[in-house]
């Protein structure tokens, strides 16, 4: 998959192979059930022509409730679940929060955006990476703390995956609300997230290492 293709068309494509993979399973359990296309119609309250479509990924916009149905009457039921897949679209208060990171760092810091893994078929990515002197910290954004239990979780395993990164900034916008979760669980961010705020602006504004991973609000 291209490195440029929007979230938008990698979500058409993924419904468009959906598609297809649910019209394929209907048609096959219809045929080994015995059933026609007018017989299962009838008893999922649609037309004999919608079953065809849907059996070869025609029907463009098809529902939820139309799929769901015709699978029952085939014998199956529909099971959906999201995963996380990619980063998702930024707003402006995310957009700002990285702007001032960068107005704050040394002018020499080179810096580089949405960047991926570099795992095969991984839609991870680090919202930015820092070059600082020969160490590469990444930076990942939360305008509002909801579960930092999965933040901490999410930016582990992508530090994990990624061993060129030396460090992580987690960059948090300096509301009430975020510096109140970061005064209450500081203890439990310490083993991920050693370097004090201070230290971390004060290297980086420096052009040097931190030398670790830290938090910062702005």
């Amino acid at each position: 998959m291209p490195p440029s293709e929007r979230a938008v068309d990698r979500g058409s494509r993924r419904a468009r192979s959906i598609m297809i993979e649910l019209g394929r399973e209907i048609r096959q359990a219809r045929v080994e059930h015995g059933l026609s296309q007018e017989t299962v119609a009838r008893a999922a309250k649609t037309s004999r022509a919608t079953v065809g479509r849907i059996e070869q990924a025609r029907l463009e916009g098809a529902s939820i409730n139309q799929l769901a149905r015709l699978l029952a009457v085939v014998g199956l039921e529909l099971s959906a679940r999201a995963y996380p897949a990619g980063q998702p679209v930024r707003d402006v208060a995310h957009l700002d929060l990285i702007d001032r990171l960068r107005r704050t760092v040394d002018r020499g810091v080179t810096w580089h955006f949405d960047v991926p893994l570099g795992i095969p078929g991984d839609q991870r990515a680090w919202d930015a990476v820092m070059s600082v002197g020969h160490a590469s910290v990444a930076v990942e954004v939360e305008t509002r703390l909801r579960d930092l239990q999965a933040v901490q979780r999410r930016v582990g395993l992508k530090k994990r995956d990624c061993p060129g990164v030396s460090g992580v900034v987690l960059l948090l916008s300096a509301t009430r609300h975020n510096r109140n979760v970061f005064r209450e669980f500081r203890e439990a961010l310490v083993s991920d997230f050693p370097v004090e705020p201070g230290a971390m602006l004060q290297a980086l504004a420096a052009g040097h290492d931190p030398g670790g991973s830290g938090v910062v609000l702005l």
